[in-house]
């Protein structure tokens, strides 16, 4: 399905349960479905309240997508290019390449649904155990040394004549540096037969187009995996896992919260 469609939807459905709990207030009967629903929309908002930058980032990533879609292509491309981390923007303005780049999904947004159901459920994982700032150290290893990483290779690849000068000027853009650094944090920390299919999936993710494709964005993909694998292995050195609040205590925490304190 496509990422728009499922974003499209997932706001439909958010409009019809906000519609439900004002017709609740008035009719019995979805009064009811209410309760009953609100033990697994409850459960839904303590993911997403114990892993906010990991859901703050999906939502970023998402929205410059669906301007990419809305937006005329050529201008998407001048601004993704412009926005690139690529040889021309790193030597001129490195900063801003670094934080741009990490905003759009590449190839106008190809494979948004993907992103997501990676994100909002193996990341946000991740986050719970790691924490917030561990997490986002562990992105920023991915992202910005895997691309520094990646660019001293495309130097190289350049001055030996093995690749183009068209190369300084690509377009690179995209959450996938990023993505990468986060699974590859949560597979460290899996257990029993979660473990070996993350592995096995980083294996054909990021290691086989490498041998398969020999390209440099392949390449770019696993070194900001092991950036990611060895940023995640330090912190955990330093600090253990940290201990999740389950979903549920969270959701009755909510719920104690938003009660109407008593009046005397």
């Amino acid at each position: 399905m496509d990422g728009v469609a499922v974003v499209a939807i997932l706001v439909l459905l958010a409009v019809l349960w906000y519609l439900l709990r004002a017709v609740g207030l008035v009719w019995l009967p979805a009064t009811r479905t209410v309760r009953s629903l609100s033990v697994w929309t409850g459960r839904l908002h303590g993911w997403v309240v114990t892993a906010p930058a990991t859901f703050a980032y999906a939502a970023i990533f998402t929205a410059s997508t669906l301007l990419q879609r809305s937006a005329p292509p050529n201008l998407i491309t001048l601004l993704t290019t412009i926005q690139s981390t690529n040889l021309a923007r790193l030597s001129t303005k490195p900063v801003s390449a670094l934080v741009t780049s990490g905003l759009w999904v590449a190839d106008q947004g190809v494979g948004l649904a993907g992103y997501l159901l990676v994100f909002c459920v193996v990341i946000a994982w991740a986050e719970r155990r790691y924490g917030t700032p561990r997490m986002i150290l562990i992105w920023l290893s991915g992202h910005v040394l895997g691309s520094l990483l990646t660019a001293l290779v495309e130097v190289h690849a350049i001055r030996s004549g093995k690749a183009p000068h068209s190369l300084a000027v690509s377009t690179d853009v995209g959450v996938s540096y990023i993505m990468v650094a986060g699974c590859v944090a949560a597979v460290l920390v899996f257990r029993g037969w979660l473990k070996i299919a993350g592995v096995l999936a980083m294996a054909v993710g990021v290691v086989l187009p490498v041998i398969v494709h020999h390209t440099i964005w392949d390449l770019g993909h696993l070194l900001a995996t092991l950036c990611g694998l060895g940023m995640a292995a330090l912190l955990l050195a330093i600090r253990p896992l940290r201990i999740p609040i389950p979903v549920d205590e969270v959701t009755a925490g909510l719920a104690v919260r938003r009660r109407p304190r008593p009046r005397h």
